[in-house]
């Protein structure tokens, strides 16, 4: 399968996988390993963060090499400058830990999904009608699934997805909670395991993840209801 190349059809396939991968690397050497391990575990999103020394060549390689159906996005951009580099690179999403308007308005320009970081109800209204695509809840971590279930009564219609505090422990917790995804880290790409080379355990814990949201969709009725 191909991967989807406008707006929308990137935004209903990061929803269909349910799991968005934040890789932050010390160095881009092992990133081709770990993408290639992420999707080889069942994740076709991968967040490539602006933390990486080299992210955006690396976003570019991957973007060229990756799998026909793995979606290779950006992280941690914090300007619209960012943003279109990312993009001439061949980021396919764009996920930043804040919201800022120009940084919308970019991607839109390009028909790439912007992600943009908001923590408070007012943040995440304001960042979805000026054009999120998805808000990060971010850091989700101080918050909890119960604050996405508490947003789903007046905010229904927006697409949110937790990162920070993500474990396969209560990812089915989020997804239940009304995340449309969830946002993996240290979780998901441990740097003790990219250290030592064990990208095995790093597809493991992909598989894991993926088995958690899928576990989780189907324990919900069609209205996204616990059943």
């Amino acid at each position: 399968m191909r991967a989807p190349q406008n707006r929308e059809a990137v935004v209903r396939a990061i929803e269909a996988a349910g799991v968005v991968a934040v890789v932050r690397l010390q160095s881009a050497t092992a990133g081709h390993a770990v993408a290639a391990a992420l999707a080889d575990g069942g994740v076709s999103a991968i967040e490539i963060t602006m933390t990486v020394p080299g992210a955006v060549a690396l976003i570019e390689e991957l973007s060229a090499s990756a799998p026909p159906n793995v979606i290779i996005g950006a992280g941690t951009v914090l300007d619209a400058k960012t943003a279109r580099l990312v993009i001439a690179a061949g980021a396919r999403f764009v996920v930043s830990p804040v919201f800022k308007p120009d940084i919308l308005t970019a991607c839109r320009r390009e028909d790439v999904p912007a992600m943009p970081g908001c923590f408070s109800p007012t943040e995440i209204l304001a960042a979805w009608e000026a054009g999120a695509d998805v808000v990060k809840v971010f850091p989700a971590t101080v918050l909890g699934p119960a604050f996405f279930k508490d947003m789903r009564g007046p905010l229904p219609h927006i697409r949110l997805m937790p990162t920070g505090g993500v474990t396969t422990a209560n990812a089915g917790d989020w997804i239940r909670a009304g995340a449309v995804a969830i946002g993996v880290g240290t979780a998901l790409v441990d740097p003790s395991l990219v250290a030592q080379g064990r990208f095995e355990a790093i597809a493991d814990n992909a598989r894991h993840f993926v088995h958690a949201v899928q576990q989780a969709r189907a324990s919900m009725s069609p209205a996204g209801v616990r059943t």
